[in-house]
């Protein structure tokens, strides 16, 4: 039996959490450090550490493409920063065998003052490659990244999309055994993400490299990906086949998200938004608020808001996403002609959806509101909902599952020509 690449056993890590700052310390100062420190650590609250992971364990083979899922905060992060090396664990160690190459933020080991030539050099030489292997494959990053003109310039002049690029280019091309992937395809363009990804799938099945794939994603998980490892509060609570395993991460929203949330503190918000939006509110024709819905049935989604300026002309979109985390449709009341509200403070805003033409399944919806003109405030993953099943034909019947998650009434007619009769 082939000896596994990654060996996780009982790992765990430890943060601390709070306010208080330690002042800078001279010597003597660390010295006294040194002794205390055991007694000092007891005596701290308990609310002062956290668990970023506990107890995780779990083994990779050569050539596996393994997918990690979970809700933010979940650990996944933390988790390929340790096997990184950028962070060491708490408790548990870490087995693997073969040259790590890591991908966990835009420009992961870049200089910024160093030309994107130069950064590829120096990052390859960081994973251990030597100069003639670099040369050999410059060529090629530098082609799939599409930085040709700017080549010679300093990365920090680089837009995002051309960092992750390079960033990206570097860490598929120079070949490491290991490639840790965290979430930074999301940076770039629809294009170059089917790019990385057909990339990566080329890496795992014709160069037998493995892969961690950290993604929000569920349809890049799904099509990349054969196993899928399911984060909670810092433990790996699931390992199995990637679509049984999405397929609960995304049950497990729905128990979470459903009915009425509270938007203040969620974590789908994103990073530069004006936090507006405070709850909302998923409600039915037979429950509310509602956490199922019945296909064909009505559906309403409310937003309560308060706008910590001016007076707003209130736009609410949302964006409903199957399973896989794939849009299925969008709408909002900016696109109506003639359709405005007052400008308001605050309020309640709710879009009603009728006739609902979804098939069963689990449903997540991302809410982006702000005034005419801009987005201001966005919650990913806000609210979830289930669609159970109904006659919505009147056939006792229901459309193929595999030929989509949308159903559409339908008129049929037929011309039947009988020869030697007049149609």
């Amino acid at each position: 039996m082939t000896s596994p690449v990654i060996t996780v056993r009982n790992l765990s890590k430890q943060y601390r959490i709070g306010t208080r700052r330690e002042r800078y310390h001279t010597l003597r100062d660390a010295l006294a450090e040194a002794f205390a420190s055991i007694a000092r650590r007891k005596a701290r609250p308990r609310d002062e550490w956290i668990w970023a992971l506990k107890d995780v364990a779990f083994e990779v083979a050569a050539g596996e493409v393994v997918g990690v899922i979970g809700r933010n905060g979940a650990g996944k992060s933390t988790l390929l920063k340790i096997l990184s090396e950028i962070t060491y664990p708490t408790e548990g160690r870490v087995d693997i065998h073969g040259r790590v190459g890591s991908l966990l933020e835009v420009g992961t080991g870049f200089h910024p003052e160093l030309t994107g030539r130069e950064n590829i050099f120096l990052n390859g030489a960081i994973l251990g490659m030597t100069r003639a292997e670099i040369r050999r494959k410059f060529d090629e990053i530098v082609a799939f990244a599409e930085v040709e003109k700017f080549i010679d310039t300093p990365v920090k002049r680089y837009s995002s999309g051309m960092y992750v690029r390079l960033a990206f280019a570097v860490a598929a091309h120079l070949e490491p055994e290991v490639l840790l992937v965290d979430e930074v395809l999301a940076v770039g363009d629809i294009q170059f993400q089917k790019k990385c990804l057909g990339k990566m799938s080329d890496v795992a099945r014709q160069e037998g490299r493995t892969i961690l794939f950290v993604s929000h994603n569920m349809a890049a998980v799904e099509s990349l990906c054969k196993r899928c490892l399911l984060f909670h509060a810092g433990r790996l609570i699931a390992d199995g086949p990637v679509e049984k395993i999405v397929m609960r991460y995304q049950e497990s929203i729905a128990e979470h998200a459903g009915g009425s949330v509270d938007l203040r503190a969620h974590p789908g918000r994103r990073k530069d938004s004006i936090p507006m939006m405070r709850t909302g509110t998923l409600s039915s024709q037979s429950q509310s608020p509602a956490a199922a819905v019945r296909m064909g049935s009505d559906l309403s989604v409310t937003v309560d808001f308060q706008s910590p300026n001016a007076a707003i002309r209130p736009v609410l979109g949302l964006v409903v996403k199957n399973y896989l985390g794939a849009g299925v449709f969008s709408v909002n009341n900016r696109i109506i002609p003639g359709f405005t509200f007052d400008p308001v403070r605050e309020g309640r805003i709710t879009c009603h959806l009728e006739r609902l033409p979804l098939m069963p399944g689990t449903y997540t919806v991302d809410l982006y509101f702000g005034d005419e003109h801009h987005t201001l405030d966005a919650v990913f993953d806000s609210l979830s909902f289930e669609v159970t099943p109904a006659d919505v034909y009147g056939s006792g019947k229901l459309p193929p599952a595999h030929c989509g998650p949308v159903f559409l009434p339908a008129r049929w007619s037929m011309k039947h020509d009988t020869p030697g009769q007049s149609p």
